[in-house]
């Protein structure tokens, strides 16, 4: 018999400590309640304070210094052993279910465009609200969101993480980097048939609780699981194994292709998530904002120029002279929406030239080739993460001449990772046409290159 490899005994490790992997992820509940709660309580800092002598700034650099953005490198690294081994959302979720009504899940909750609609709403709630600054604001939107998770816990399922399949506003986005994780849990077809022969002699199987509710015979591809090693061995058919990082883009995305995940990826990462990011630094912004301040006071209409909106809606902090008017609230909206729609659009059209160079147009192959973006779309929104990472460590006075050449070196291998995938998708539907696949992939350079345009603003053309 094969020995089994390092990396399946890993798996084992994992399943045959379940105990110890719940205890981590009380300890990570416990240290995510303190950074969500204490701080709210405790009075802003103003500007003598410190990373090191003020707990507010602490856990903001905690959060969304290094928490979010390397969660999502994880993802690319790891797979979704975040979501199996540390989310705090998914421990109380599902520690909520055990004990909870046990109800179906419903129609509506199935719907497949949650994912894209939470992380939009979520992401443009987020700005208004100033989330990376306030310790209120992430209180409200990530504490809300583990309220939610607890909730639905309570109501659907038993022992499950319905919220972290179906509503948690990153399933969407952790599935779709996932899929280039360089490892994943695989089934063995022809063992799990034979298991179902040992089954007929008296071969007793122990039952697996899938937590995220995957199917288990029919798993493929790490997008779905969350990594946390309980099936690692079931029916001697299950083990952690290395495979390719290109291998679920290229072998599963037209399998898995669907519109909602091409709009996540199109009008989401590449579109919401860029006007998120963009319109703090934006010239376009302030001088929309001055110009739309100049008309409405020539037309003495002066509402829009009040600061009376509640902090819960818009950011309300008068102690920092930070106050969004309602005019200031609603063209962050309206920036961000009109990036999201302009990058998507834009995108969508070139991928489209692209799909159409191929042969008579197909959805499944435009979709198939919009999972050719991931490494891109997940850079970028590392690299708009952790501009909050370089500004607090900028403020501390801390030599940072080094990040323009990270963040250019990150940008180039995933435009490379991107470029790669998309020349192997395309060779699936090229037939053997060498022109056809060249012109398709210039098609998709050119979407590149319209994805790199927006990291140029940021980092160079709006500080100019």
């Amino acid at each position: 018999m094969k020995q089994p490899s390092r990396l399946s005994r890993a798996g084992q490790w994992m399943q045959q400590h379940g105990s110890a992997i719940r205890g981590i992820q009380w300890v990570v509940v416990a240290v995510y309640a303190f950074l969500i709660l204490v701080p709210a309580m405790m009075p802003l800092p103003d500007g003598t304070t410190h990373l090191w002598s003020n707990l507010t700034l602490a856990a903001q650099f905690v959060f969304w210094g290094i928490w979010w953005p390397f969660v999502l490198l994880s993802m690319v690294m790891l797979g979704r052993v975040w979501c199996g081994v540390l989310c705090p959302e998914g421990a109380l979720t599902e520690f909520a279910s055990k004990f909870g009504r046990g109800w179906a899940i419903p129609r509506w909750m199935r719907w497949g465009g949650w994912p894209f609609v939470a992380f939009g709403l979520t992401t443009i709630y987020g700005q208004m609200v100033s989330v990376y600054q306030y310790p209120k604001a992430v209180l409200l939107v990530l504490g809300g969101s583990t309220v939610g998770a607890m909730i639905i816990g309570v109501l659907y399922g038993r022992e499950k993480r319905v919220w972290c399949k179906y509503l948690c506003p990153v399933n969407g986005v952790f599935s779709l980097l996932a899929r280039l994780a360089p490892f994943h849990y695989k089934v063995d077809e022809d063992a799990w048939r034979r298991s179902y022969k040992e089954g007929e002699h008296g071969h007793r199987v122990i039952p697996v609780n899938c937590a995220p509710l995957v199917p288990l015979r029919a798993m493929e591809g790490a997008a779905a699981c969350h990594m946390c090693g309980r099936c690692s061995g079931h029916r001697d058919a299950i083990s952690l194994q290395w495979r390719s990082p290109s291998a679920e883009v290229v072998q599963l995305g037209a399998k898995q292709a669907n519109p909602w995940d091409t709009a996540l990826i199109l009008y989401g990462l590449l579109g919401i998530a860029i006007g998120a990011f963009h319109w703090t630094v934006s010239p376009w912004f302030v001088a929309l904002k001055q110009m739309c301040a100049s008309w409405l006071i020539d037309q003495d209409i002066l509402w829009p120029l009040d600061t009376n909106a509640p902090w819960f809606l818009f950011t309300h902090y008068p102690e920092q002279n930070d106050v969004f008017s309602w005019l200031d609230g609603g063209l962050v909206i309206g920036y961000i929406v009109a990036t999201g729609l302009i990058y998507g659009t834009s995108l969508l059209g070139l991928l489209a030239g692209s799909t159409r160079t191929l042969g008579s147009f197909s959805f499944t192959r435009l979709h198939h080739l919009a999972q050719a973006l991931i490494p891109v779309a997940g850079c970028g929104v590392f690299l708009g993460l952790s501009a909050t990472t370089v500004s607090l460590l900028r403020a501390e006075h801390l030599p940072l001449g080094w990040v323009t050449f990270v963040r250019m070196g990150l940008l180039g291998v995933a435009n490379l990772w991107s470029a790669w995938l998309a020349w192997r998708v395309i060779g699936k539907y090229s037939q053997g046409r060498v022109t056809s696949r060249c012109v398709a992939m210039l098609w998709f350079v050119a979407a590149l290159t319209v994805v790199d345009s927006a990291w140029y603003f940021m980092f160079f053309g709006f500080s100019r």
